[in-house]
């Protein structure tokens, strides 16, 4: 189980911080709000990340785009049952498209105020890890280069290029590095 959400979440992480050079304006706001929390002469800590809503929101958005796991595990009805209008018989093998779903207008009104269908063991493994490169570096893509969104589906969603992030320190302090 750690395993597996370990991986998922150095995936979302990438997946967050591509997105985030996309946009960098979110990115602004998300370091404003760190450095608003968190201050420029310290390290994020857990008991800041209740403290972040903004960043707790980029991530979700993100999780939502870009599920860890787009194919959620197989279900199978005791009794046949009916579905969005489809017979379903007992013992069938159901999986369900979490990344469809995301994406569905018609399954939501609003599809920016929702959040990922299923939030995994790594959730706060990724906030902090998110919390803590977002705050302590400037993040930018080689000159003429922008991020890769294509992705590569399989059993963990991933990016089909990977990342090339280029990290600048942003605190004053530079020994708040030697714990990296």
């Amino acid at each position: 189980m750690v395993i597996g959400s370990s991986g998922t979440t150095s995936t979302s992480f990438e997946w967050t911080i591509a997105e985030l050079m996309l946009h960098p304006e979110v990115m602004k706001k998300t370091q404003e709000e760190l450095t608003r929390v968190v201050g420029n002469d310290n390290t994020v800590e857990e008991h800041h990340i209740h403290k972040l809503p903004y960043l707790q929101a980029v991530a979700k958005e993100t999780l939502r785009l870009h599920p860890s796991a787009p194919l959620l595990p197989p279900r199978c009805p005791a009794q046949t049952c009916t579905a969005g209008g489809y017979t379903i018989p007992k013992g069938a093998k159901l999986f369900l498209n979490a990344w469809a779903m995301h994406r569905d207008p018609q399954l939501w009104e609003n599809l920016y105020w929702r959040i990922c269908a299923g939030l995994h063991l790594g959730e706060r493994m990724l906030m902090y890890t998110l919390a803590s490169f977002m705050h302590m570096f400037h993040w930018e893509v080689p000159i003429g280069q922008k991020p890769d969104t294509t992705e590569k589906f399989g059993i963990v969603l991933e990016k089909s290029t990977p990342l090339i992030a280029i990290p600048t320190p942003k605190l004053n302090n530079l020994e708040l590095y030697s714990s990296l």
